[in-house]
């Protein structure tokens, strides 16, 4: 079967999380993950490096589709502005590149891998981890992004989101271990 490579995205104003996967076998596999962590202090220049990020992503890893969580209300207001700017930076860098867009809540994206919508941070680690068949277990945004990616996997099949997904055990696919990107 033909790759599909899927490009998910957990967007962040100091840290991005990234995770691609292979959706076009019978059961997902893990390509790469990592975080795009970001260096500058003045906001336009994240949003810059979050740009030049996702570009060198698509460029290397030259995935089919993208992926993104879609905005969470946050506790403060300047948090959620700066989150959106990052999630839109991404948005339009996936549309420049001709890339289809499809945008997953926080609570579909734990159903969909966990099994219940209210699951924390390290149950979703764990389960990527589990899914993927990852000798270790990636970081929190890292892992956050391979779920987003896993939940448009299974989204594309149409099935109930049960967190059933399956995985192949001690496998990394053709990726390796996630890393982090520093663009300029």
């Amino acid at each position: 079967m033909p790759a599909m490579l899927i490009l998910g995205i957990d967007p962040g104003s100091r840290l991005t999380g990234y995770g691609v996967i292979d959706a076009g076998a019978a059961k997902p596999v893990y390509v790469a993950s990592g975080c795009i962590r970001l260096q500058a202090d003045d906001l336009a220049q994240r949003l810059a490096q979050i740009y030049a990020g996702i570009s060198e992503l698509i460029a290397v890893h030259r995935p089919g589709e993208f992926a993104i969580e879609q905005v969470f209300m946050a506790n403060n207001a300047d948090s959620a502005l700066k989150l959106g700017q990052a999630r839109g930076t991404a948005i339009v860098c996936a549309a420049n590149h001709g890339l289809p867009v499809s945008e997953y809540g926080p609570r579909q994206i734990k159903q969909a891998v966990t099994g219940t919508g209210a699951a924390d941070k390290r149950q979703v680690q764990h389960m990527v981890t589990a899914i993927l068949g990852l000798d270790g277990t990636p970081q929190a945004d890292a892992a956050d992004a391979l779920a987003i990616a896993l939940t448009h996997a299974h989204a594309r099949l149409g099935l109930v989101q049960t967190g059933s997904f399956g995985g192949r055990r001690g496998s990394k696919g053709r990726g390796g271990s996630w890393r982090d990107y520093r663009p300029n």
